[in-house]
């Protein structure tokens, strides 16, 4: 033996997982005091090269360790005004419900002449990883720390993560601790002011803590700026001229190249033009293959878009359900921006484990018998995790509901990307008909290839076109006028909010779903249902509060050029931007820390020297309400 080495993961479920198989399931397991949660498992593990055989120890934190507040001086909310905040000194101390955890990292670090991190890979799990160092640091100062590099729980991956150690990447979690300190003092100090200005200016809001949020205003907006467009939309009636041909028994609807224009008496001239012209010159035969390309490999965003629009769940349930599915060792790791399978990774072994299914496993032993396809490289690789895919096959009964279609809809997906495209035939038959030009298409699904186990997408044969030759001339079977009206667009439904907030860099990937959650715990927005049944779509509606603070911000700015309204993604996606520069090594913590707050410390002093602005929109909103 070569000594202790303690094992810190960041769930209790990843710590027993991880202990599992690095023990081979004999371990002994102790409770800790003062936490039902948290385990400390004992075992022996051979980590190969300078470590060898070793006794372990593992046990786990759960979640962050500690909580950055301001001192006593400035936590009341009448203590200092809200401006101080900016500057005033935060603390990082251990959270009162943690100090057991803390103590037992402390404890158990006292023997072991090493400390292997076994947080989650990404942003986050740096920064607790950091936590969890200091406090094994300060049971055994000569400790030589260590984090394994995992992306799932499957028990090959454990084994070599925990014999190929790497070092915690300071910069990432130096830039979660900027995210930290930036969020606690620019949320408190427009909290304050906004939350002391409105409370006593309706008896609605009396009792309510108006509370703001960097990610949470902009999410907010969205929704608003939809909200307007729909209520402010002002229908328009439009014309065009729609052609139908009958040939063969087959009723043609040709398209005008013009689609629609808003000045009847126009669209009549050219309609009398056509019939001047009596016959229609077929101009264009084309007749070509065309696919239905299979799906990029799966990202957090894209699960939570897709998810919300075909399992009916929300972002926050998806998210929840999936670490589920993750900690269980059912699926890799759900937090990751790439969309490009690594070379080294054998999808085919994947492929085989779900042959057993009743489903889809007919689907799966199809690709290992000759339809396996390498799977489309998106743009995105965050260097941590692969894209999101089955670990494991797990029996449907081993799953509640939710793990259930969570687990399906990763399964088909992946197997999806493994599969050729679907593969049909275009037909496209274009004619003019006096000075005007009218196409029709058709289309022939041939082979639906990775639609037959990725059901969620639809590619379905169109009537297929008659035979028309290239010059013939016909005389159409009707040419008439339609009117119509412009719709307004739809309320924002939560697929929708999302690819909002990850192209203006509106929280991360793993944080969305909680940010869209906050704003409905806030009541800054609500939501109903559109249509029922399977078409169901659940839409995303303001309050008159969120109505009220976002027209209120934007008018507090309107008169100031380039000053950027909280209820914009300007500020937030800025902010993002640096936390990156952080991370590549280009600002420093402190650097992000005084930039960022230099910019919203400018829109605070505006928002303070003319809130009679918010507090009329306010009034314009919620009177009565």
């Amino acid at each position: 033996m070569t000594g202790t080495i303690l094992c810190v993961a960041e769930k209790p479920a990843i710590a027993k997982a991880v202990a599992s198989h690095m023990s081979g399931g004999a371990f002994q397991l102790s409770n800790i005091p003062g936490n039902k949660y948290v385990k400390n498992y004992q075992f022996t593990f051979n980590f190969g090269g300078r470590w060898g055989q070793c006794s372990v120890t593992m046990t786990s934190v759960l979640g962050h360790l500690t909580e950055t507040e301001f001192g006593s001086h400035h936590r009341a909310w009448a203590s200092c005004p809200p401006e101080d905040l900016f500057d005033a000194p935060v603390y990082e101390s251990v959270a009162k419900d943690k100090v057991s955890i803390a103590q037992n990292i402390a404890v158990q670090a006292r023997s072991c002449r090493a400390l292997f991190i076994w947080t989650d890979c990404d942003r986050e799990g740096e920064h607790i990883g950091t936590e969890v160092r200091k406090q094994a640091l300060e049971g055994n100062p000569r400790l030589e720390v260590k984090r394994a590099k995992f992306s799932n729980t499957e028990r090959a991956h454990v084994l070599q993560a925990a014999r190929q150690p790497i070092e915690l990447d300071e910069r990432q979690a130096n830039a979660v601790a900027a995210r930290i300190e930036l969020d606690l003092r620019i949320g408190a100090a427009f909290t304050r002011l906004q939350t002391l200005q409105l409370q006593t200016l309706l008896s609605s809001l009396t009792d309510k803590v108006i509370s703001y949020g960097s990610c949470q205003f902009p999410t907010m907006g969205f929704i608003v700026d939809r909200y307007f467009r729909v209520k402010n939309f002002k229908p328009e009636t439009f014309w065009l001229i729609k052609v139908i041909h009958v040939r063969d028994d087959i009723k043609v609807n040709f398209s005008w190249r013009r689609v629609h224009l808003f000045d009847r008496a126009v669209v009549t001239i050219m309609l009398e033009r056509c019939l001047a012209a009596k016959k229609a010159r077929v101009t264009k035969v084309n007749e070509r293959p065309t696919s239905k390309w299979r799906p990029l490999p799966l990202t957090t965003v894209e699960l939570q878009m897709m998810g919300s629009k075909y399992l009916r769940m929300t972002g926050q349930d998806i998210m929840k359900t999936a670490e589920s599915l993750y900690t269980k060792g059912f699926i890799s790791y759900p937090r990751t921006e790439t969309d490009q399978f690594d070379k080294a990774i054998d999808l085919k072994k994947l492929v085989e484990k779900q042959v057993p299914d009743g489903s889809w496993g007919q689907y799966a032993r199809g690709l290992l018998d000759g339809n396996f396809r390498t799977p489309r490289s998106g743009r995105h690789n965050d260097q941590a995790h692969p894209p999101i895919h089955p670990i494991a096959w797990v029996s449907p009964t081993a799953l509640n509901a939710s793990e259930k279609k969570v687990y399906e809809f990763v399964v088909r997906r992946f197997l999806a990307c493994c599969s050729e495209d679907a593969k049909g035939k275009t037909t496209e038959v274009e004619i003019q008909y006096g000075e005007e030009m009218f196409q029709a298409k058709g289309l022939i699904v041939l082979e639906k290839n990775y639609l037959e186990v990725y059901v969620y997408e639809k590619w379905e044969s169109s009537q297929q076109l008659p035979v028309f030759q290239l010059g013939e001339e016909f005389e159409p079977t009707e040419a008439k006028i339609n009117e119509g009206k412009t719709t307004p667009p739809n309320y924002l439904t939560e697929p929708e909010l999302i690819a909002l907030m990850d192209a203006n860099g509106i929280g991360t990937d793993a944080t969305m779903a909680d940010h869209v959650a906050k704003i409905k715990d806030r009541e800054y927005v609500g939501t109903r249902t559109r249509g029922s049944g399977r078409s169901a779509v659940t839409e995303f509606i303001p309050t008159s509060l969120g109505v009220a603070l976002y027209e209120g911000y934007n008018n507090i700015v309107s008169a100031i050029p380039g000053c950027p309204s909280l209820s914009k993604p300007f500020l937030r996606k800025e902010m993002e931007q640096r936390m990156r520069e952080i991370c590549a090594g280009t600002k420093t913590r402190r650097e992000v820390i005084h930039e960022s707050l230099e910019r919203y410390q400018e829109v605070f002093y505006l928002t303070k020297s003319r809130i009679e602005i918010l507090k009329a929109a306010c009034q314009k909103y919620m009177l009565g309400s």
